[in-house]
């Protein structure tokens, strides 16, 4: 490998590094074995039943540790944009171990915070958050389809019921 592509290897790593260190600290928790499919629908059912409860029109999808999707579940009448951005919230959470909310915050902050937008696979908008079982991450849950913080609030009702 020449030196200047080793410099651009770690200056590329220097960004990537600095970018989520600026972005909340990751969660310490550890991965563990993926959210089955029973389980991704028990987190699935209370973001769907505070969508309905709030007469919001939200998409809901599960993904495993590696950001693959387990669950889908789409409200009629739902935005259909929303179908792909609850799955990249979904991924992100799960792939950066945090809420994508966090990545929204550093993002809105500015300065050093505009690094996020030079993350591949980041969608920093509130709505993605890990799923933990037994103190170790097994996925996550992604929610669109209304404000930022409707689909937090959602993904917050499906998260909580697997802790």
């Amino acid at each position: 490998m020449s030196r200047r592509v080793m410099i651009r290897l770690v200056a590329a790593a220097a960004i990537l590094f600095c970018g989520l260190a600026m972005a909340r600290a990751q969660m310490p928790n550890p991965y563990g074995a993926s959210v089955s499919l029973e389980n991704a629908k028990k987190a699935a059912a209370p973001a769907l039943a505070e969508a309905e409860k709030n007469h919001w029109n939200m998409a809901v999808a599960i993904v495993d540790t590696g950001g693959n999707l387990i669950y889908y579940e789409k409200m009629d009448n739902t935005q259909l944009g929303s179908a792909n951005v609850a799955i990249e919230k979904a991924r992100t959470a799960a792939l950066f171990k945090r809420p994508s909310k966090a990545l929204q915050d550093a993002l809105a902050a500015g300065g050093d915070g505009l690094r996020v937008l030079s993350l591949k696979g980041v969608t920093a908008v509130e709505g993605g958050i890990p799923l933990v079982m037994d103190g170790k991450i097994v996925g996550a849950i992604g929610v669109s389809g209304g404000t930022s913080a409707q689909d937090g609030q959602c993904a917050k009702a499906g998260a909580d019921v697997l802790k």
